[in-house]
This record gives C-alpha cells, sequence and structure tokens, in this order.
C-alpha cells in the first residue's frame, strides 16, 4: 500500500488489543489510510488508556466495564478476536447477539477453527480466519487468509484490504492455513536462529559481539533488500555470489551436505503437527 493507492475501511472493532492487533492497528494508523472508526477492548484500563491516547481509537476496558466487548462491536463492520484461543468460544458467545447483521468477523487466534467460530455465531455474520505474522509490527508481514463457509467474495475483499495494511495477503484454503503458519508464522524465528548461529560462528572468529551483530544483521538485511529489488529467483542470486572453485562455494558445499532441506522438512512437519494438536484442543 502507497500513498498514492488509499485504503478506506469500516467500522473496525478489535478484541483483545495484544501485540498482534496492535501491529494491525498501527497500519491503520498511516498515512493513506482511513476508517470509519476503530474500537479496541483491553482487560485493564491502563491498557485501555494507552489505546484511547491514538488518534481515532475509542478504547474500552473489561475491568471498569463488563459490556465493553458488547459495546466496542456493536455496529462494526470488522471485528478483529486478537484474545488467547482458549478465551474465543466465550467471547464469541458473549458478543453474538451484539453483532452487526453483515458482520465479518476476523479471527488472529491461531488453531480455532472456522468451523468453531461458525458453530458459536448467528448466521447473519459471517467469519474469515487469518494468520498474520510479527513483521505485521513494522509493515512487512505475511498474513493467510481463508474464507469461511458463509463468507462472500466481497467480505474476503475487506479483510485482504485490512491485512494490506501491514504487508503481503495470501488467500488460501483454510486446510493450508497451519502449514502457512509453518513457514510465515514461524519463519522468523527460524531466521532469528540463523542470524544468532552465524553471529556466534563470527564472535568464534575474533570479531566482537558488536561487529558479529552488525555484520550479520546487515548481510541478512542487504541480502533480503536486494532479494526483493532484483527480481530474481535466489538460487540465481545465489550462483552470482558463488564463484567456481572459490571460497563461497566451499561453504555452500559444506551447508549442502548438511541437507538443510530436509532439516526444514522435518522442522515444519513438527511444528504442523502441534498446529494440528492445538486445533484438536491437545
Amino acid at each position: 500500500m502507497t500513498a498514492e493507492d488509499p485504503v478506506t475501511l469500516p467500522v473496525i472493532a478489535f478484541l483483545g488489543a495484544g501485540s498482534m492487533a496492535g501491529a494491525v492497528l498501527s497500519g491503520l494508523l498511516r498515512p493513506g489510510v482511513e476508517t470509519a472508526g476503530i474500537r479496541t477492548t483491553n482487560r485493564t484500563a491502563e491498557k485501555a488508556a494507552a489505546s484511547a491516547a491514538l488518534p481515532g481509537v475509542t478504547a474500552y476496558a473489561t475491568e471498569t466495564d463488563a459490556s465493553a466487548n458488547r459495546l466496542a462491536v456493536a455496529g462494526a463492520k470488522l471485528v478483529v478476536v486478537a484474545v488467547k484461543p482458549a478465551m474465543v468460544p466465550d467471547l464469541l458467545r458473549e458478543i453474538a447477539d451484539a453483532l452487526e447483521p453483515g458482520a465479518v468477523v476476523v479471527s488472529v487466534a491461531a488453531g480455532v477453527t472456522v468451523a468453531t467460530f461458525e458453530s458459536i455465531l448467528p448466521d447473519s455474520v459471517s467469519v474469515i480466519r487469518t494468520m498474520p505474522n510479527t513483521p505485521a509490527v513494522v509493515g512487512r508481514a505475511v498474513t493467510g487468509v481463508s474464507a469461511g463457509t458463509r463468507s462472500t467474495p466481497d467480505d474476503l475483499a475487506l479483510v485482504e484490504t485490512l491485512f494490506s495494511t501491514v504487508g503481503d495477503v495470501l488467500v488460501v484454503p483454510e486446510s493450508q492455513l497451519d502449514a502457512l503458519s509453518t513457514i510465515s508464522g514461524s519463519g522468523p524465528a527460524y531466521v532469528f536462529f540463523l542470524i544468532e548461529q552465524l553471529t556466534a560462528t563470527a564472535i568464534d572468529l575474533g570479531f566482537t559481539p558488536d561487529e558479529a551483530a552488525r555484520m550479520v544483521q546487515g548481510t541478512f538485511l542487504g541480502a533480503s533488500e536486494l532479494l526483493a529489488a532484483s527480481g530474481e529467483e535466489p538460487a540465481e542470486l545465489r550462483r552470482r555470489v558463488t564463484s567456481p572453485k572459490g571460497t563461497t562455494e566451499r561453504a555452500i558445499a559444506v551447508l549442502d551436505e548438511a541437507e538443510l532441506k530436509e532439516t526444514f522438512d522435518r522442522a515444519t512437519g513438527a511444528a504442523l503437527a502441534r498446529a494440528r494438536e492445538l486445533a484438536a484442543g491437545a
């Protein structure tokens, strides 16, 4: 999204304004985004006060007003459910009859299926399940979006627009959403882990922690920006760095022997198995 592509959104309610909801909220406050109103609910008055200090945000605290969630959703077209997964069913029962007919309820709760939402909410509202990731905080998210059985193409487009304010959006069947989470959802942790390990190696080579951090983090950032700007495939850019019979070729050979692809297969497989356990309530 750019200033040349303005975004207009209806009234939005965020139920549970934690880190992920806060990241999406920050996207709505960027230049070029207009909303008909933003409402948030938090457990404490202190957190509600922090949200209320943001331009255009009306905040409610459940500790001071038991009807906070119902007040927030009244008349809202988009309702983003961002509480902990275990809290979702009770919250949905609480707000079910306060939702505006035609509202779109958007889940960012990991492991809670569309079926769970639709079994509790009235037929007059639709449900869309999403899986954003933590780079939403800096406007670089990759968000998976899955339609529910009652959602329309217009509903889906509205949710795509919402999440486009914090990065890229991929529309996938719900059956693929858990798999997506093992790549984009967990992916930042994989990158941070690689950065940790390469930084440790740099320190072992005699560099100070500050020097190592600058080298490694700058290299990851620069390589990512080069990839984005070049339009080339990663394999092609790797080949350009890997001179025949050179040092990089020797290093890549060692990494290839480590069977990184197979390691990532096992890692994402373990994450996917755990996601399915969570969906089953384990």
